[in-house]
C-alpha cells in the first residue's frame, strides 16, 4: 500500500512538473512574439521619424535598443534550389543568385545557406558575359560568390503543397501559381531587337532573364526595409504584379500556417537596413507588356534561333530540325495521353476525367507510389516528359484517383505509343 501511494506521488509530481514546463514554453513564446510585435513598430517609428524629424542620440539609442535582433530567434537557415539546366532555363539559375545575394547581405552565413544548381549557365558558350548570371535588364551580376554543390531536379507548382500541408507545422509557404496554373518567365527577349517587356541588354539574346513570381519577391525585398515589412504585406503586394497581366499572370497562393504572414521579412531573410530604408507602399516595378508561360520558353528560344540564322545556312537548317523536332514531339504526347484517356475511359469521359480538377485542400493525387508508376510507365513507352509534357502529370494523377491498375495502364501505354 505504501509502495503505491509513494508511485501515485511521484506519478502526480511529474504530471505537475509536465504541465508547469507547458506553462512555461507556452509563457516564452508570448513574451518572444510580444517582442518581435515591438521591434516592428519601433522599426516604423524609427523609420517615419528619419523622413520627418532626425531621430539621433537618446531618440535612436532608445528605438534601436527595442528593436529586435536578427539572430535573437535562432540561426536562419536556407535551401535554394534551380531545377533546370541548359542554356534556355537561364531565368532559373539566375533566381537563385540573386536569392543567395539577398540573404548574404541580409546577415546569412555560406555555412546556412544550401544552393542546389547544375551550375551550367555562367560559363556556357552562349553566354556573352562568361561568369557573370544577370536576373534583371538593368541588373548586376548575381553569381559571384555563389557556393556550387549539388543539381537537384524539381517540379513547381501549388499541387505540391495543397491538401499535402497540414496545419500546425510551423510553416508556410508562397507558391507562383495555382495548383491547376501555368507560372510565366519575365524579361524575356528574342531576335531582331524585338522584347516582350522591358528589354534585357542587347547581347542577351533568345532568353528570359527571370521568372515573375521570384523576380517580384527578390526586387521587393531588396527595395523595401525588410525589418518592417511583413511577408503578408509582402504577399499582397507581389500578387499585383504577377498577376497584373490577366491570361499573361498567375495567381500566387499561400499554404501552411498564415498567422505566420504578419512576420516581418527579416526574421527569415535578414536585414541590409541602410539599404532596406523605404516602407511606402508604391509599386516601383514596371509592369511588362508580354510574359512568357513556362511551358513556351524552349520553344521561343529555338523560334528565335531559326529566325536569327541567315537564310539558306547550316545553321538555318539545324535550327528548323531542332524547332520542328520539338513542335513534333509537344503534338506526340498531346496525342498519346488523350489516346491513352481514351483507351481507359472511352473517348466521350476521356478528356474529363484527364483536366479534373479536384477541390481546393484535396491533395493531386491519393497514391503517389502510382502517380510515380504511371509516369515511369508513361516515359518507357512514348519517351520522357520534358517541361512542356509535364503538364500531364495531372491526368496521371486523375487516371490514379479513378482506380485504374497499373497494368491497365501499361496496356493503354502500350497500344497508344507503340508504331
Amino acid at each position: 500500500m505504501e509502495l503505491k501511494l509513494k508511485y501515485d506521488q511521484e506519478e502526480a509530481e511529474e504530471k505537475e512538473m509536465e504541465a508547469m514546463l507547458m506553462l512555461l514554453r507556452k509563457r516564452k513564446a508570448e513574451i518572444l512574439e510580444k517582442r518581435h510585435e515591438l521591434s516592428v513598430k519601433a522599426n516604423h517609428i524609427m523609420s517615419s521619424a528619419e523622413e520627418k524629424t532626425a531621430c539621433t542620440g537618446e531618440c535612436r539609442n532608445m528605438l534601436e535598443s527595442i528593436v529586435e535582433d536578427d539572430n535573437s530567434i535562432g540561426t536562419k537557415w536556407a535551401v535554394l534550389v534551380a531545377g533546370s539546366n541548359e542554356w534556355y532555363n537561364y531565368r532559373h539559375q539566375a533566381d537563385v543568385c540573386h536569392a543567395y545575394q539577398l540573404l548574404k547581405k541580409g546577415g546569412l552565413k555560406d555555412e546556412n545557406i544550401i544552393v542546389f544548381m547544375y551550375d551550367d549557365i555562367a560559363y556556357h558558350p552562349e553566354n556573352p558575359r562568361p561568369g557573370v548570371i544577370i536576373n534583371s535588364p538593368h541588373g548586376h551580376d548575381v553569381y559571384k560568390g555563389v557556393p556550387k554543390v549539388f543539381y537537384m531536379e524539381a517540379c513547381d507548382s501549388g499541387s505540391m503543397f495543397d491538401g499535402l500541408l497540414p496545419k500546425g507545422l510551423n510553416i508556410y509557404v508562397t507558391t507562383a501559381s495555382k495548383p491547376n496554373e501555368n507560372s510565366w518567365a519575365t524579361y524575356c527577349s528574342a531576335d531582331g531587337g524585338e522584347c516582350l517587356g522591358e528589354c534585357p541588354p542587347k547581347d542577351y539574346k533568345d532568353i528570359c532573364l527571370g521568372d515573375l513570381f521570384s523576380v517580384s519577391w527578390l526586387e521587393d525585398s531588396d527595395l523595401h526595409n525588410r525589418r518592417v515589412e511583413t511577408l503578408k504585406k509582402q504577399y499582397r503586394r507581389i500578387r499585383k504584379r504577377v498577376v497584373n497581366n490577366g491570361t499573361e499572370g498567375s495567381h500566387i497562393m499561400q499554404y501552411g500556417d498564415l498567422y505566420i504572414h504578419k512576420d516581418a521579412l527579416s526574421r527569415y531573410m535578414g536585414s541590409d537596413y541602410r539599404k532596406n530604408s523605404s516602407t511606402n507602399n508604391d509599386e516601383s516595378w514596371i509592369p511588362s507588356r508580354t510574359h512568357v508561360n513556362q511551358r513556351d520558353v524552349h520553344i521561343l528560344y529555338l523560334l528565335s534561333k531559326f529566325r536569327a540564322a541567315p537564310e539558306g545556312s547550316t545553321k538555318k537548317t539545324e535550327a528548323y530540325r531542332k524547332l520542328n523536332e520539338a513542335l513534333s514531339q509537344r503534338q506526340h504526347v498531346d496525342n498519346s495521353v488523350r489516346h491513352i484517356g481514351e483507351i481507359l475511359f472511352g473517348v466521350e469521359n476521356g478528356p474529363e476525367v484527364l483536366k479534373n480538377v479536384r477541390p481546393a485542400g484535396q491533395p493531386l493525387v491519393d497514391d503517389w507510389d502510382c502517380l510515380k508508376s504511371f509516369v515511369k510507365t508513361f516515359e518507357s513507352h512514348c519517351g520522357p516528359l520534358s517541361s512542356f509534357s509535364r503538364k500531364h502529370v495531372r491526368g496521371f494523377a486523375n487516371m490514379c484517383n479513378a482506380g485504374i491498375h497499373k497494368d491497365q495502364m501499361a496496356a493503354a501505354t502500350k497500344q497508344a505509343c507503340s508504331p
